[in-house]
């Protein structure tokens, strides 16, 4: 992981993603620890430096938990990187190397007197979004003048060498650097600006009189003396030759770091060709490269382009002794031959756009030119490869497109950069804000991030502004019409630019990309032979060789190599599909492929191979959901019954709900009918739909029919109907010998026995549940199991053991990527954390499940964690926070009818809630109301919590005589308060003593262990 401070504090993995750091707050100690440089800093010093005196209740807890923050970022970015952050005494260090951090990498390349490599690190201003904070101030300083000093020394170089200077902008920031002075005058002087340049000493000299009474130093003095007298000494060495590059127009966006390393390859090998699809910004990247190394080639750098010369041209030497305007040699024979003998002493470099439709040509001139010329070095664009010996290649990229749709991650992307730099220069007061800021990202992302295409659009906003813009994405043929003017006509209109690599490929080469294009995001090798397929068509190579012409792009990810067309060319493609009439065949082939690969995967999803089917079918879902678009009646009930547990373990239960659904509508009768039927009620039960699953139990099956009521069970809230399913569910499962049926009904029954505090049968339904499904393999129902028998260390107080469970359990779940999983075991390390009475972390867990379960519609989860939440808020002390959470998930719940399992302990809270008020009478009915709850639910815990409220909100010696039955229940049931439980009980029994007195207290509190849980109300 690679941090940058050097302009905008940015993080970045090392693949070169930025990483994004929430809240200003983790922001700033991220920016501290860096400004020690890998020093440790004291937990005091940083409380300091974040909050000043602005502090907080308990501030060394709250930076534990910007720490905890920090570190979870990281971690999320790439795998290990929370171990940067490491505990050393007095407090926190960033452990990382030293090149790592580009500030420490700068000053290691001042020390090597490597100035331009050190410059190019900068970004803007060090520290620039902490600009105002104090701990930053001297290390910014500090930072500044050895860059200063550095722009001082490096321009002094680059006029000893006779090159051009331009420091203006910087004279006019720093005013009073009388070195930088001097630069700027000497590069004037040699431009042949006599009188500016002795301005510039002369306003110098104003100011230092008028701002601190002094003159220009001796040296200065002298130099205003020189160019008064001309002296030649000011002339410097005779100015290399420059070459025909073109000078730039616009700023080269986004390509720094392509930049840094088309360069080192220049400078280990002798051609380099740059390659990528059309429109990606091959030349603009050549040429920038081109003007930053014209300086160290003693003869310059030239331009040779290639696009007007067609394929058939017998010579491209002519080309380039033109390009290079070289007229000597008649009297050698053949253009070949002159340009030979002509570049064989020369020190340049040579840029070669365009050579895809020369190649050939292109591959033979180079090789010749680079055995005849030692000194040169050739930089090339092409669609695909030269093929020639000593050829390093680099793709060029697209530009990086907005992770996510905030204001920050949105401005950050350089696709964006460059989309509003355009945009903004056409359609002036357009700006980059809140209200546009999705529309924004979405259309680089549906652009791809190309170039060509984002200037292509900017033109486009004046007159249909951004919404519009990507509304009409789906003709953006005709709505990215316009052109460019002074651009080749091959890229004035996006159309234009994918004609021109269309017109290069063979038939063959053009049925299988255009077959390409009913893929969605992308397909494996086996996928494009089997949707691609023809007699004769050998499509692994045509695949081969349309990635070496940079229209297929291959990535290799998790699940292997995958290979892409861009947005746009796959748009191209469906056009020339349907050109050719194959548009339904090929649908169709792709639908068959993809409803066998769905119902192949789907056994897999309950074993050892879980993980790796499932990593399988996440690289698949645009082209699964394609499937389902594209697939008659049959095929789509096949499809989404092999999905549907695949949905279910990844969380998307709104997805799958709609995809059955969908399917539901095209045929009515049929066993996959019935299953899909069966499938559907059981996710609207889960997203907390009312449904009739009773008649959604049609399935004939009774192995089918048993899993049926299993999983409409896990969604019911009537406890009795959902335990009556299960339990019948397990009965069919033990009598048709289905090992994994009876694993996953016995955690249902673990997790039953856990809401009645039955220690016994959690410990051995959970335990057997854990024992078969490990023989299976099934880490999704060892999880199951593994939670209620953590559930059971909870309730036996074993806080470090269940903590230390859940926490496994969680890195477990979130490498296998089961968010519903891992939303449970973050409610879970919330509710021990409250137990302890760590209500700030208790509220960060149960937030950071609450905000994961919404975003993945996980009903249960929300109630998990919102109950957690609002738990822990109440007993922080924040009344009007856990009240607004405990009223929420009061919405919709029936009061009445069939015990809701959360229920009581809902109105529990909202009891205290009233209580800690002053509101007696309404917190005495909800806690009654709660006692009603509790026994329906036959859950001791929720009931002796119900008594203990009473007691709060009681009168005197009644008060005691429920405290006292509280206690004996407590011992009857096994059921000792938590830490945050005792707090509770401690604050009532001292308020009821204190009124009471010793004796009175005691006599009563007596008489309360002999009643029964009957006379509690």
């Amino acid at each position: 992981m690679r941090f940058g401070v050097l302009g905008p504090l940015t993080v970045w993995t090392d693949a070169g993603q930025s990483v994004p750091i929430p809240g200003l707050k983790v922001r700033a100690l991220l920016a501290d620890l860096l400004a020690h440089e890998g020093r440790a800093v004291s937990t005091d010093r940083l409380v300091d430096d974040l909050w000043g005196e602005d502090l907080p209740g308990n501030a060394v807890a709250a930076l534990q938990v910007r720490v905890s923050q920090l570190r979870r970022a990281l971690e999320e970015a790439e795998p290990g990187g929370k171990n940067l952050i490491v505990s050393r005494a007095p407090g926190y260090q960033l452990q990382v190397d030293p090149d790592a951090i580009d500030a420490m990498r700068f000053t290691r390349l001042l020390g090597e007197s490597r100035l331009k490599e050190a410059l190019e690190l900068w970004r803007g201003a060090a520290f620039a979004d902490f600009a105002d904070f104090e701990f930053v101030r001297p290390v910014v300083a500090r930072l500044e003048e050895a860059r200063l000093g550095a722009v001082e020394e490096f321009a002094e170089i680059r006029l000893a060498a006779g090159e051009p200077v331009e420091v203006s902008e910087l004279v006019g920031e720093h005013p009073l650097r009388e070195r930088l002075r001097a630069v700027h005058m000497k590069a004037l002087y040699r431009a042949g600006r006599q009188s500016e340049a002795l301005a510039v000493y002369g306003e110098l000299r104003e100011r230092l009189a008028t701002e601190l009474g002094l003159d220009p130093s001796p040296e200065l003095a002298a130099l205003y003396e020189q160019i008064l007298r001309q002296d030649p000494a000011l002339s410097g060495p005779e100015r290399r030759s420059s070459g025909n590059l073109p000078a730039a127009v616009s700023e080269l966006i986004g390509r720094e770091d392509a930049m840094t390393d088309v360069r080192a390859l220049l400078g280990t090998g002798r051609l380099v060709t740059l390659t990528g699809s059309g429109g990606v910004g091959k030349t603009s990247l050549a040429l920038e490269t081109a003007r930053r190394l014209a300086g160290a080639f003693t003869d310059g750098a030239w331009l040779v382009e290639l696009a007007s010369y067609d394929r058939h041209t017998p010579s491209l030497a002519e080309a380039v002794l033109a390009a290079l305007d070289i007229r000597d040699g008649a009297d050698v024979p053949g253009a070949l031959d002159r340009l030979s003998a002509a570049l064989t002493a020369k020190n340049m470099l040579l840029v070669l756009d365009n050579c895809e439709h020369v190649v050939d040509q292109a591959a033979k001139l180079a090789e010749l030119l680079l055995r005849a010329a030692p000194g040169l070095r050739i930089l090339a664009t092409s669609r695909e490869p030269l093929a020639v010996a000593g050829e390093a290649l680099w793709s060029v990229p697209v530009l990086e497109v907005p992770a996510g749709a905030g204001l920050d991650e949105v401005a950050a992307s350089d696709a964006v950069r460059l989309f509003m730099t355009r945009a903004t220069a056409s359609a002036r007061g357009f700006a980059l804000d809140a209200g546009n800021a999705e529309a924004v990202a979405q259309l680089c992302r549906r652009l791809d991030g190309l170039p060509l295409a984002l200037e292509l659009a900017a033109t486009r906003v004046r007159a249909l502004g951004v919404h519009e813009l990507v509304a009409r994405l789906d003709d953006r043929f005709r709505v990215l019409a316009g052109w460019q003017r002074g651009a080749p006509e091959r890229q004035q209109t996006l159309m234009a630019m994918i004609d021109w690599s269309w017109t290069l490929l063979t038939d063959e080469e053009r049925i299988v990309l255009r077959r390409l294009a009913v893929h969605a995001d992308g397909c494996t090798l086996e996928a494009a032979e089997a949707v691609c397929a023809e007699p004769g068509l050998d499509v692994l190579d045509l695949l081969v060789r349309l990635v070496d012409r940079s229209l297929v792009t291959a990535v290799d990810g998790p699940s292997g190599v995958r290979y892409r067309l861009l947005e746009s060319v796959a748009a191209y493609c469906l056009r020339r599909l349907d050109d050719v009439g194959e548009t339904s065949r090929v649908r169709q082939a792709h639908v068959r492929y993809f409803v066998k690969l769905a119902v192949q995967a789907e056994p897999y999803l309950r074993g050892g191979e879980q993980a790796r089917w499932m990593r399988r079918l996440d690289a698949e879902a645009a082209n699964l959901r394609a499937a389902l678009d594209n697939a008659p009646a049959d095929s789509a009930l096949r499809l989404v019954n092999a999905l549907a547990w695949y949905w279910f373990l990844r969380g998307r239960l709104g997805e799958g709900r709609r995809a059955l659904a969908k399917a539901l509508a095209g045929r009515a009768h049929g066993a996959e009918w019935d299953r899909a039927r069966a499938w559907e009620a059981g996710f609207a039960l889960l997203l907390g739909e009312d449904v009739d699953w009773a008649d959604a139990l049609r399935v004939q099956d009774p192995g089918d029919l048993a899993r049926a009521r299993w999983f409409i069970g896990l969604g019911l809230v009537d406890e009795t109907s959902a335990r009556a399913l299960v339990d019948s569910a397990l009965a069919t499962f033990r009598e048709v010998g289905d090992r994994w049926g009876v694993a996953a009904a016995l955690s249902r029954h673990a997790r039953d026995a856990f809401t009645r505090r039955d220690h016994a049968a959690l410990e051995r339904d959970g335990g057997e549940s854990a024992r078969l499904f490990g023989e299976l393999g099934d880490r999704w129902g060892w999880l199951q199991a593994d939670e209620w028998l953590g559930g059971l260390a909870e309730m036996r107080r074993d806080y470090e053991g269940a903590a230390r469970l859940f926490t496994a359990d969680l890195s477990a779940a979130e490498e296998l990527g089961l968010w519903p999983d891992a939303v449970r075991r973050m409610c879970w390390l919330g509710w021990i954390a409250m137990n302890q009475a760590d209500y700030d972390r208790a509220l960060d867990f149960c937030g950071r499940a609450l905000r994961l379960a919404a975003g993945q519609g996980y009903r249960e989860g929300q109630i998990f964690a919102e109950m957690g939440y609002g738990f822990a808020a109440r007993r922080a002390g924040r009344l009007e926070l856990a009240e607004k959470h405990l009223r929420h998930l009061l919405e919709g719940v029936p009061r009445d009818g069939e015990p809701v399992v959360f229920l009581s302990d809902v109105l529990v809270e909202l009891g205290f809630v009233s209580e800690l008020r002053g509101d007696l009478d309404a917190a005495r009915a909800l806690f009654l109301e709660a006692l009603a709850a509790a026994r329906k639910t036959g859950d001791p815990w929720s009931t002796v919590l119900t008594v203990e409220g009473l007691a709060a909100a009681s009168p005197g010696e009644r008060a005691a005589e429920l405290l006292g039955l509280a206690a004996a229940a407590r011992v009857a049931h096994q059921a000792p308060p938590s830490d945050s439980g005792q707090a509770e009980l401690d604050r009532i029994t001292r308020r009821v003593r204190s009124e009471l007195g010793e004796d009175v207290f005691t006599t009563a509190y007596a008489r309360g262990g002999e009643l029964t849980l009957d006379d509690a109300g």
